[in-house]
């Protein structure tokens, strides 16, 4: 993707969202991107604890954009990967305390002034103004969707507004994959995903225990050895315009199958 501002989002809640921002966040700046993560879930806000960065909240999204502080003040850096930024929710306002105008120019000051070659913004679920806010500044976006029917329509209905808003780089991320119910029928293929959306996945996650380990010690799964995290790793390579294949899973037939179907293999 060439976009520099990226937003995350969904439609429907629960689906990995806040993960997917702090993983491929950190994945990028591992990569050697200057990149900073926006929580724009004001009053919800929980990248900051996925992160584990919650104890150095002193000023948030909102004092910036109210002008309380410097940009300086309110963004965090991640001790662990250089180059990694959070700036935080407010968690005492409402989505209504953001200003998509005021907001647009802050994040148009972190590419031109602070010099970051990425910025992703998480998104509150939902397609009512919290999400418009988050989408505003964006020139791609990250859908992350569930291989379940509720989430792929939601993610439908995301995809259309985003395109409305003339968002150029949409990609999927496939998040909680299970490879053995796609074999058996039971769970929606990346085919069958494409299908109903049109838009080809940029990054496949599978279901993994590993995730809520990472996500309650406050350490991306990209910082560890997951089967999650190097998904989340490959996927901010393909991001970076890497030719990454996606992995093998022998024992399933099915899905191997699917995956060369959605890629142009044989």
């Amino acid at each position: 993707m060439n976009a520099k501002v990226i937003v995350v989002t969904s439609g429907k809640g629960g689906v990995g969202k806040t993960t997917t921002t702090a993983n491929i966040g950190a994945a990028l700046a591992k990569l050697g991107e200057k990149v900073a993560v926006i929580d724009v879930d004001v009053g919800l806000r929980n990248l900051d604890v996925v992160m584990g960065l919650e104890s150095r909240v002193v000023f948030d999204l909102v004092d910036v954009l109210e002008g309380k502080c410097r940009m300086s003040q309110a963004l965090i850096r991640d001790k662990r990967v250089e180059n990694l930024f959070l700036l935080p929710a407010s968690q005492t306002r409402d989505k209504d305390a953001l200003d998509p105008e005021v907001f647009k120019g802050v994040v148009r000051d972190l590419i031109e002034t602070e010099g970051f070659d990425r910025i992703l913004i998480d998104s509150p679920a939902g397609i009512e103004s919290g999400f418009r806010t988050a989408a505003a500044p964006a020139e791609g976006a990250l859908v992350v969707v569930n291989p379940e029917v509720s989430s792929v329509r939601d993610a439908d209905r995301i995809i259309g507004l985003l395109e409305a808003q003339q968002v150029s780089e949409i990609r999927l991320v496939i998040n909680r994959l299970r490879p053995k119910m796609v074999a058996s029928g039971n769970m929606l293929s990346e085919a069958d995903i494409l299908d109903i959306l049109g838009v080809k996945p940029i990054g496949i996650v599978p279901e993994d225990e590993g995730i809520i380990i990472s996500t309650n010690v406050g350490e991306p799964a990209v910082l560890g050895k997951t089967k999650a995290g190097e998904a989340f790793m490959a996927t901010a390579r393909r991001l970076k315009g890497e030719d990454v294949p996606y992995p093998k899973f022998e024992e399933d037939k099915g899905f191997l199958a699917a995956l060369r179907r959605l890629f142009g293999g044989a």
